[in-house]
């Protein structure tokens, strides 16, 4: 059975979908088969990764709320070898609305999941929210990944989502755990960034990565070529933070 991580923060400006794409990229070229589900209507990772739009009709709102879809149904290919994708549009905004009756609608991906056998590791990015999607993701994932920007507002959003994970322990998925906490947009320039990942450490203990993504234009330019860092730019900062974030979370050997 694969592996499967869910990427939130109801925070937006995180990291998140960057997060949940570059540590896909770079596990699927350490040799793993990897799977990410956007989850977010706002398509960001789908873009990124460089799907092809014009290439799927059907996406993560069919697998959601439509039965006769199957997880086959939706896979599209990435712009890595061994990286698929779950696309997301738009059209996904509606779900939680139209699943909102359903018996078992919080079960919904951990069910459309259950046939992704050929895969060593799943990813789902999350929406910057904690509604039924974000429900969804938590309930179906077995670990969850927590990007955090180096600021302290964004601290206080950590304690709701911890709060918030709890619930769906207690609830939905017992075995549901944080499996690391990344600080994510640091500049070592500045004392607030400096504190914040100090107070962060203090706070969360060995949650916290060792791994710290700095703040780099490469990360910011790399989604406008729909490619992922490890394409774009691997020298870069962020090139060189996130394949270090793949080893740390993932065990991958990379170069």
């Amino acid at each position: 059975m694969p592996q499967i991580y869910a990427v939130g923060n109801q925070k937006g400006g995180s990291g998140k979908t960057t997060t949940a794409v570059n540590l896909a990229a770079y596990a699927a070229l350490a040799g793993r088969k990897v799977l990410v589900v956007d989850l977010d209507p706002q398509a960001n990772c789908t873009t990124h990764l460089g799907v092809d739009r014009e290439l799927f009709e059907l996406t993560s709102y069919d697998l959601l709320v439509d039965d006769a879809v199957s997880l086959a149904d939706v896979l599209t290919p990435s712009c890595i070898d061994g990286l698929m994708a779950v696309p997301s549009d738009e059209d996904l905004g509606g779900a939680e609305v139209e699943m909102v009756g359903e018996i078992g609608r919080e079960l919904r991906l951990r069910q459309a999941l259950a046939s992704a056998d050929d895969f060593d590791l799943i990813i789902i990015d999350c929406p910057p929210s904690l509604g039924l999607l974000t429900v969804n993701a938590l309930t179906a994932a077995e670990a969850l990944i927590v990007p955090v920007e180096c600021e302290f507002f964004a601290l206080e959003g950590v304690a709701v989502l911890t709060r918030n994970v709890e619930i769906i322990q207690e609830r939905l998925n017992p075995d549901l755990k944080i499996a690391a906490i990344v600080p994510t947009k640091f500049d070592r320039r500045k004392n607030l960034c400096r504190d914040a990942l100090d107070y962060m450490r203090e706070f969360f203990g060995k949650q916290v990565t060792k791994t710290v993504v700095r703040t780099n234009v490469s990360l910011a330019e790399a989604p406008t070529q729909g490619e992922p860092i490890a394409l774009y730019s691997p020298s870069s900062h962020g090139g060189e933070d996130y394949r270090s974030l793949a080893r740390e979370i993932f065990k991958v050997r990379l170069k």
